[in-house]
């Protein structure tokens, strides 16, 4: 018998916490639930959850330190659950080690949806590896990293070298949100500029190039002053049996 995936919910709002915990037993999914940062930090430790979701406004210890404590040792996915909604606590939050934010209020549906994207980056380093290197497919548009095509409903697109390069990062690490300074990083180097104009740009041309809509985008989505998300590939698997 599989063991079940298990989920820590780090939540001192005690309906929230039920209603989180309810809706993950609905689908399989054990749960174990704190309200207290502290005691967050030590169950991560003990009980090995294969993600965790927390709030960042707890009432010993701030979130921020939370995710500071357990990457310093662990990898396991975050997904920060808070009704903070300033855009530099969240691209705070993903620098620290966050692999996603969720914003409350929020639906079950999505926070379902966030919770199997952090377990099928759980075990893959940002930036993917060779046991990714399978062609990304969602709503018509595949890229396959090793013939370095890109293609939508079966036509061939010319990207440029910086173009290709943004994308395939993007699809590598599909239904996460990368932030700009993670993106401008990888692209041109770790002592690139910051500012984000030039990726605004390319970001532009791949849209004109890639959408039908480039106003209305399909396949890459702007999380606003935080970075970009991958539309989910298709036909995933529930991880939940």
């Amino acid at each position: 018998m599989q063991a079940k995936v298990t989920i820590l919910i780090i939540e001192d709002e005690k309906n929230i916490c039920d209603f989180i915990a309810t809706t993950l037993k609905a689908q399989g999914y054990k749960t174990i639930t704190t309200g207290l940062g502290r005691e967050g930090i030590s169950l991560t430790a003990s009980q090995c959850p294969d993600v965790i979701l927390l709030d960042l406004g707890l009432p010993d210890v701030d979130g921020m330190e939370v995710i500071r404590q357990v990457r310093s040792y662990s990898v396991i996915p975050i997904i920060v659950i808070s009704a903070r909604t300033q855009e530099k606590e969240k691209v705070m939050a993903l620098d620290l080690g966050a692999d996603d934010y969720i914003t409350k209020p929020f639906g079950s549906s999505e926070l379902l949806a966030r919770i199997r994207t952090a377990l099928r980056h759980g075990n893959r380093p940002v930036g993917g590896s060779a046991m990714v290197d399978r062609p990304y497919k969602a709503k018509g548009l595949v890229i396959d990293f090793d013939r370095r095509l890109v293609m939508v409903e079966g036509e061939a697109v010319h990207l440029t070298q910086v173009e290709f390069k943004i994308v395939s990062f993007l699809a590598r690490n599909a239904g996460r949100v990368m932030t700009y300074d993670t993106l401008i990083s990888h692209v041109w180097g770790p002592y690139a500029d910051d500012n984000n104009r030039i990726l605004r740009v390319n970001m532009a041309n791949i849209r004109r190039k890639l959408e039908k809509n480039p106003a209305e985008p399909q396949f890459i989505l702007t999380e606003i002053g935080v970075g970009y998300r991958m539309a989910e590939e298709e036909n995933q698997e529930n991880d939940t049996e």
